[in-house]
C-alpha cells in the first residue's frame, strides 16, 4: 500500500494479488484486507458473474455519520503486456450503508498468470468544506474548553456530579459538562444533528430491507445469489449498531435454507427418477410376458410343421414305390400313317 498526503488531500493506492483468481467460480465472492484511508477502515469485495469480468465494490468496514466522497481508479493489471491494463474511474459518495458498484471486463490473455490476478485500487479521498469547519470548531472548542475549566470556581465544579448524563436533544445520553459546548457547535453546524439522523435512517433502512427480504422470500428462493444478497445485507446490518440477538437466529436459519432447498430438490429428482424407472420396468416387463405368448405361438406353429413334414415325407416314400422316372422334356413320338 502507498500514500501520498496532502494538506486537503488522503491519497492511497491498494495492491491485492488474487491467488486462485474467481473467474472460473461464477457467484463467489473474495474480500481483501481491511486498510485505512483518511482515518476509516476500507474494504474491497470483489465477484465474477461471467468469465473475465469483475464486480468490484469498495466499501467502508465501519459505520460513520459523514459522507465521504471518494475518486476512485480500479485497474486489472496485464501481467504480459501493461499498456493493456484495464482501468475504470469513478467519483462517488460512500457511506458505511451504500457504496457503489463497478463493473471491469478484462478480455484477453495476461489477467491471469499462473493463477494470480492483480488489481490495484486508487483511492483518493478530500475533505469537504464541513469536515474543515468542524474541525477547526472542534480546536476552538478544545481551547474554550481549557479556558473556561480554568475559570471554573470550586462551587461550580462540586455542583455537577461526576459522570452525571443528560438527554441531548432525544439522539442519546451525554456527560451534562460536553452539553454546553454540543449546543454551540450543533446550533452552528446543524448539518451535525441532520448527519445522526441520516445515519439513524440508514440503519432502519438496512434493517427494513433484512426483515423485507426474510418476509417475501421463498424457501424454494433461497439458492446462491439469494444467500449471497442476504448474507451482504446482514453485514451491513452489523455494522448498524443494533442488539441484533433476536433476529440473528432467523437469519441464520434462513441462510441455511440453502442446504434445505438442496436435499429437497435432490429427494424430488430422485423420486422422478423411480417413479420413471418403475415405468420403464413395468413396460419391459409387458414386453417380456408378449414375447413369452409370441414364443409360445411359435413353438405351437413349429410343431404343427414339424407333424406336417413328417407325414409329406412319408407320402413320398410311398409314392416313390414303383415309381419309374421318366424325362419330361422329351418329345413325344408321332407315326405317320
Amino acid at each position: 500500500m502507498e500514500n501520498q498526503n496532502t494538506k486537503d488531500k488522503v491519497f492511497q493506492k491498494f495492491t491485492w494479488i488474487l491467488q486462485n483468481p474467481l473467474f472460473n467460480f461464477p457467484n463467489r465472492v473474495a474480500y481483501s484486507r481491511k486498510f485505512t484511508v483518511d482515518g476509516h477502515t476500507w474494504e474491497i469485495r470483489i465477484a465474477t458473474n461471467s468469465p473475465l469480468k469483475l464486480i468490484i465494490l469498495v466499501g467502508l468496514g465501519r459505520p460513520f455519520r459523514c459522507e465521504k466522497i471518494a475518486n476512485l481508479k480500479f485497474i486489472v493489471i496485464n501481467q504480459l503486456n501493461h499498456r493493456r491494463n484495464v482501468m475504470k474511474e469513478i467519483i462517488d459518495t460512500f457511506t458505511s450503508i451504500c457504496s457503489p458498484l463497478v463493473e471491469i471486463y478484462a478480455p484477453g490473455d495476461g489477467f491471469i498468470v499462473n493463477d494470480s490476478c492483480i488489481i490495484e485500487v486508487h483511492i483518493s479521498v478530500h475533505k469537504s468544506e464541513h469536515e474543515k469547519q468542524v474541525d477547526e470548531s472542534v480546536r476552538n472548542i478544545d481551547n474554550k474548553l481549557v479556558q473556561s475549566t480554568d475559570n471554573l470556581s470550586t462551587k461550580k465544579m462540586i455542583s455537577n456530579s461526576p459522570g452525571e448524563t443528560v438527554d441531548f436533544r432525544g439522539l442519546g445520553k451525554v456527560d451534562n459538562d460536553y452539553i454546553p459546548f454540543l449546543e454551540e457547535v450543533c446550533s452552528r453546524y446543524p448539518s451535525l444533528i441532520d448527519s445522526k439522523k441520516r445515519y439513524i435512517e440508514w440503519s432502519f433502512t438496512t434493517l427494513g430491507r433484512v426483515l423485507h427480504f426474510l418476509n417475501t422470500k421463498k424457501v424454494r428462493e433461497m439458492d446462491d445469489d439469494a444467500c449471497n444478497h442476504l448474507q451482504t445485507l446482514w453485514e451491513e446490518l452489523e455494522k448498524c449498531e443494533f442488539d441484533l440477538s433476536w433476529l440473528k437466529p432467523q437469519v441464520q436459519s434462513a441462510l441455511g435454507m440453502k442446504t434445505c432447498v438442496e436435499k429437497v430438490l435432490a429427494v424430488k429428482s430422485l423420486e422422478e427418477n423411480v417413479i420413471t424407472l418403475e415405468k420403464d420396468v413395468t413396460i419391459l416387463k409387458e414386453n417380456i410376458s408378449n414375447l413369452k405368448t409370441e414364443a409360445k405361438t411359435l413353438k405351437t406353429k413349429m410343431f404343427e410343421a414339424e407333424v406336417k413334414l413328417e407325414i409329406t415325407r412319408r407320402e413320398l416314400v410311398k409314392a416313390k414305390e414303383g415309381f419309374e422316372e421318366c424325362d419330361l422334356e422329351a418329345e413325344l413320338i408321332f407315326v405317320k400313317p
